[in-house]
């Protein structure tokens, strides 16, 4: 889970995008997959791209993280049909709007703005790679399935990967990014962040 089903998540979003783009319908906006190394050390890979960027840091529009979302948390043992959405309304109105609206549309996920609060004790805001972006005042939107048993321990198997919870919430991220790419204007950054 931490972090194969995001990995995973991003070749597959990458894979439909390339065979829209294939059919004729590609997006208007480019787009830029990412994948970084060393969250755990610090965000190490995201804060080298962010500091180093391929593209100029100023034409990057949002961040989309995808880290865990394969499996369920201990508050979620009844139903895996949930995501936590953290941050998108920390920078953006914008880009909160596109999250609810894209799920609303498309996929109807009960999103959980549990760990949303900037006061939550476990800080997931800030220790996971789309910070380093939020920093930067690109509006950020992390998509996480919380903690588990195996959180950080080598029994995080993927034979206890829910991939019908993985693929749902991988839709999601596909949706956001979608409209992202497709529309007329970058999400407006009308809130301080941090």
């Amino acid at each position: 889970d931490d972090d194969g089903s995001g990995t995973v998540a991003v070749l597959e979003i990458a894979k439909a995008f390339q065979k829209a783009k294939e059919e004729g319908h590609g997006p208007k906006r480019s787009l830029l997959f990412l994948h970084v190394t060393g969250e755990e050390h610090g965000l190490l890979g995201s804060k080298y791209y962010s500091e180093n960027p391929l593209f100029p840091i100023a034409n990057t529009i949002t961040d989309v993280n995808i880290d865990m979302i394969g499996r369920c948390d201990d508050l979620h043992k009844n139903s895996n049909d949930y995501v936590y959405i953290i941050g998108s309304d920390y920078l953006s109105s914008d880009l909160f709007t596109i999250c609810e609206d894209a799920n609303k549309n498309y996929i109807k996920t009960n999103l959980d703005y549990t760990f949303n609060d900037r006061n939550d004790p476990n800080r997931f805001y800030y220790r996971s790679d789309h910070y380093n972006f939020a920093k930067k005042g690109i509006p950020s939107v992390f998509l996480f399935n919380g903690v588990h048993a195996d959180y950080h321990k080598p029994t995080d198997t993927a034979d206890k990967i829910e991939f019908d919870a993985l693929a749902k919430r991988a839709q999601l991220a596909f949706a956001i990014a979608w409209e992202l790419a497709n529309r007329d204007n970058r999400p407006v950054v009308d809130k301080p962040g941090n």
